[in-house]
C-alpha cells in the first residue's frame, strides 16, 4: 500500500480493468487505499487475477463481469459494488473497443458496436452511479479517451468518432455535475506499450506518431494521472482533457 493513503476508504469502479491500462489503474488506486470494483466484459480469469493482486498487497477488491453496453448489467454491477463496499466515489469509464476497418467496408452493426460500448457504456455507467457519486464528498468521473480522436486515423472512423464523443461528453457532464461537486475529466493515453493478442498488428495510427523522447509509455503512466484526478489535490480540476502521450500530440 502507498505511504499517502489519500484514497483510504474510497471506492472506485473501473470498467475494462482486467488487463493493460485498466489493470494498472486498478492497482494504482488500490495502492493508495481505495477499494476497487474490477470490471471485465467476459474474461473472469483476468478480473479475478487483478483482484488477487490487490488483495495480495493488502487491499480490497471485487471482480464483476458486465458488458457496459447493457444498462441492466451495469445496474447489477453498481448494486454489487454498493452491497460490498457501501459507496462509489470514483467512476473510471475505460471500457472500449478498438477495431480497424475501412469506412467503405464498415457495416452499421460494426459502427454501432463501437458506439454501444464506448459512448453508451459511459452513459449507462454515469447514470447508474450518479446517486452514489452525489453522496460522496469527492465524486469523480474519469473518461478514458484516445489519441486518434485528436489526430484522426485511417480505418478507424467508428473509434475516432466514439472517442471524440467522449471528449464532448466530458465537457458537457462537467457542467451538469458541478453543482453536485463531482469532477469530470478525460485522460487520453497515447502510444502506450501494452501486450497485444498473438499475431495482432500494431494499430495503424501508432505507426505514424512518435513521442518526443522516442520511448513508448507504460500503463502505469496513465494510471498515475488517473490516481491524481481521484485524489484530494485535483478537486479544482474539471472539464479537462489531459493527454498522457510523451509529446506524441501537443494539442489541447
Amino acid at each position: 500500500m502507498s505511504d499517502t493513503n489519500e484514497l483510504n476508504g474510497k471506492v472506485a469502479l473501473i470498467t475494462g480493468s482486467g488487463r493493460n491500462i485498466g489493470r494498472a489503474m486498478a492497482l494504482a488506486l488500490a495502492a493508495d487505499g481505495a477499494h476497487i470494483v474490477v470490471n471485465a466484459r467476459s474474461n473472469r480469469a483476468e478480473a479475478d487475477g487483478v483482484v488477487r493482486e490487490i488483495e495480495a498487497a493488502g487491499g480490497k477488491a471485487l471482480a464483476h463481469i458486465a458488458d457496459v453496453a447493457d444498462a441492466a448489467a451495469v445496474q447489477v454491477m453498481a448494486d454489487a459494488a454498493l452491497k460490498k463496499f457501501g459507496r462509489i466515489d470514483s467512476l473510471v469509464n475505460n471500457a472500449a473497443l478498438r477495431r480497424e476497418k475501412s469506412f467503405a467496408d464498415m457495416t452499421h452493426a460494426e459502427w454501432r458496436e463501437i458506439m454501444d460500448v464506448t459512448l453508451d457504456g459511459a452513459f449507462h455507467c454515469v447514470k447508474t452511479c450518479l446517486s452514489a457519486l452525489r453522496k460522496s464528498s469527492a465524486g469523480t468521473v474519469i473518461n478514458i479517451g484516445g489519441l486518434s480522436a485528436h489526430t484522426g486515423s485511417k480505418d478507424r472512423t467508428h473509434v475516432v468518432t466514439a472517442k471524440a464523443g467522449i471528449v464532448g461528453f466530458t465537457r458537457a457532464l462537467a457542467h451538469d455535475l458541478a453543482p453536485d461537486r463531482i469532477t469530470v475529466n478525460c485522460v487520453v493515453p497515447g502510444l502506450i506499450g501494452t501486450p497485444r493478442p498473438k499475431n495482432a498488428p500494431e494499430p495503424a495510427h501508432h505507426l505514424i506518431h512518435h513521442t518526443i523522447s522516442g520511448a513508448r509509455g507504460k500503463p502505469e503512466d496513465v494510471a498515475a494521472t488517473v490516481r491524481f484526478l481521484c485524489g484530494p489535490g485535483a478537486r479544482y480540476v474539471t472539464g479537462q482533457t489531459i493527454h498522457v502521450n510523451g509529446g506524441a500530440y501537443l494539442g489541447s
